[in-house]
């Protein structure tokens, strides 16, 4: 497994690959102190996943994320002292999977990134039917799935998500649930990290009117994929 650190202060990067060898010692761990390194380095390396500082010289952790997003599906965690809000949601919606605040706990980070890495490369044991709830059709075997016949690439986290809808469709599940499902127990408070992943789901699912006919936000509760 390969790892891209991006952040421009050195000292967090020596933490970080300490802590990424001490719970993988096989992993390769790859160091970048600004944008344009960082995307050299995608480039050349094409690691398995990234860590990203907002706040970057030259060229900020938004736009590393948008560009590594126009050509490939890698997990991301954002990795930032900025801890208002608006910032998280905009790196979210940029195309990150999770963000981690400094200073941060080295092994609710570490959960993190177990949690994406399992994502990314779960399959299932053994072969399982391919569910069709509506114009939707998902295959758990190749994780391909189909919107009226036509594919749709999601990123592994809106595919769990997805995933959790459809095998329990017509039925609420609760913001909690789906949070401890896709991103592990680090995240079960955590409702806008969940928001913004649905409304990226929706928007690819073409679920994008006023009131949403696929995913359906029961509120103060969760959400619920229609029959």
């Amino acid at each position: 497994m390969k790892v891209l650190c991006i952040d421009d202060e050195p000292d967090i990067l020596e933490v970080l690959g300490l802590s990424l060898k001490m719970r993988w010692p096989d992993v390769e761990v790859l160091k970048a102190e600004d944008g344009p390194t960082a995307l050299a380095l995608f480039e050349r390396e094409s690691p398995d996943l990234l860590i990203v500082d907002l706040g970057l010289p030259g060229m900020d952790g938004y736009e590393v994320i948008r560009r590594v997003r126009l050509h490939s599906d890698v997990p991301i965690v954002i990795l930032s002292v900025r801890d208002q809000e608006q910032d998280i949601v905009k790196g979210l919606e940029l195309g990150a999977d999770d963000y981690v605040t400094k200073p941060f706990g080295h092994l609710q980070l570490l959960a993190r990134i177990q949690a994406l890495i399992r994502r990314a490369s779960s399959r299932p044991n053994g072969v399982e039917e391919v569910i069709e709830v509506g114009t939707i059709r998902l295959d758990p075997n190749t994780r391909e799935v189909y919107v009226a016949d036509k594919a749709v690439s999601l990123t592994p986290t809106e595919y769990t998500i997805l995933y959790h809808l459809v095998r329990n469709a017509d039925r609420v599940m609760t913001h909690q649930s789906l949070l401890s499902k896709v991103w592990g127990g680090e995240a079960v408070d955590d409702r806008h990290l969940l928001t913004v992943h649905i409304n990226h789901l929706r928007a690819k699912l073409g679920d994008t009117g006023e009131e949403p006919s696929l995913i359906l936000t029961e509120r103060g509760i969760g959400y619920r994929l229609a029959k």
